[in-house]
């Protein structure tokens, strides 16, 4: 058995083997499961498996999907999933502009919203505007569910679009959200969901945004930086080994999957990806430094030189490569979106000219698709299905 991935018969560890049972019902998707797959899968006994999906029945999160022949006896009842028995909603929260979404349990999205904001407006009015697209986004999704008939929602969604009132109450009606992931820029103290000083607005250094906006919601909230969302998300999706998610966009970042599991740091600050500094007497960055990558990359962007962007983006890169002997290269942000190519050629163009001076295989270079939201609502559903930090 797989000791990393196995079921322990402790009481204590209840809660890690229902995730273990969620997450392979979640991978078999509309087809199903059998208890005896999921016991021989997990290293449960089978009275446990039984114990646990009828725990997972009871609640609405399993359902029955039908029989399988047995090579002996009778059928096999296989067990799904039921998407729709939860949701959660994910929130990127750049400088300049949110954007919302809306996932079941399987990761689907169901909903989503986009909106301007400021990061320089102050805390109260980016926390009321989060707040609001959150209200909305439960509100209108809700009544899109109950016209489709959803098992989890029923009438109840309808009544909560067509009310009125906080943005607590008409959350807190909506008994399967289970949560809110913000993603956002950082440095930030994901522990304790406290931003440090966001690079150029330095007026939310200590703030408590998890805390502000669990108040405000009525339900449990992530804060994370965005990149590591984003990682997280690709990791959830299927991306394996170790690697390198690289987000430009108003900033420069990184999330770092190490082995399998999301590198935050001892401190969470892991990933600042942008700040090293390449050219000592570089120009100033908002960071307080001077020449760092961040500060570079983005004068490249603004002269509309992206061939130099990405030349100064595929050296950092390399020292990642270097340092952390990472399997994989992921592109994405706002810039690298509108112009892939550019990005994808210049940076792989580097870490080839590394390889050849090295010796080494060259790391593959991607592009990663365009969703930090996606991940921030993984913050809130991976624990489920024991992947908190995959």
């Amino acid at each position: 058995m797989n000791r990393t991935n196995g079921g322990v018969n402790l009481p204590a560890l209840r809660s890690h083997n229902t995730a273990l049972v969620l997450d392979l019902l979640r991978g078999a998707g509309a087809g199903g499961i059998s208890r005896l797959e999921l016991a021989e899968r997990t290293g449960l006994t089978p009275q446990a498996v039984s114990k646990i999906t009828g725990r997972l029945r009871e609640a609405g999160l399993a359902a029955e999907a039908g029989h399988r022949a047995s090579t002996g006896g009778k059928p096999r009842t296989v067990l799904r999933l039921v998407p729709g028995a939860g949701h959660a909603v994910g929130i990127h929260l750049d400088r300049d502009a949110l954007r919302a979404v809306r996932v079941d349990l399987a990761g689907t999205v169901v909903g989503e919203r986009c909106a301007a904001v400021d990061l320089g407006a102050g805390a109260e009015a980016v926390v009321g505007a989060v707040a609001g697209e959150v209200q909305a986004l439960v509100r209108g999704v809700g009544v899109a569910e109950a016209e489709a008939g959803s098992e989890a929602l029923g009438s109840d969604a309808k009544g909560v679009a067509a009310g009125s009132g906080s943005s607590r109450a008409a959350v807190g009606s909506l008994p399967a959200l289970l949560g809110v992931g913000v993603a956002l820029p950082g440095p930030l103290d994901h522990t304790r969901g406290v931003l440090h000083r966001v690079t150029g607005f330095p007026e939310w250094d200590g703030f408590p945004l998890r805390d502000a906006l669990a108040r405000r919601l009525g339900v449990p909230v992530t804060v994370d930086k965005d990149t590591n969302a984003a990682a997280l998300g690709l990791a959830v999706a299927g991306e394996r080994g170790s690697f390198a998610y690289l987000h430009l966009g108003t900033g420069l970042g990184a999330g770092l999957v190490v082995g399998g599991t999301v590198h935050r740091g001892a401190r969470t600050g892991a990933g600042e990806f942008g700040h090293q500094v390449v050219q000592l007497d570089g120009p100033p960055c908002d960071c307080g430094d001077r020449g760092c990558v961040e500060a570079l990359c983005l004068a490249a962007v603004a002269r509309g030189d992206l061939a130099e962007a990405a030349r100064v983006l595929g050296i950092a890169a390399g020292n990642l490569v270097a340092l952390l002997d990472i399997d994989l290269v992921l592109l994405g942000g706002r810039t690298v979106t509108r112009a892939p190519d550019p990005f994808l050629r210049g940076v792989e163009a580097v870490l080839d000219a590394r390889a050849r001076r090295t010796g080494e295989q060259p790391v593959p270079v991607r592009a990663a698709p365009d969703e930090l939201a996606e991940g921030a609502a993984q913050l809130v559903l991976a624990p489920l299905f024991g992947r908190a930090d995959a």
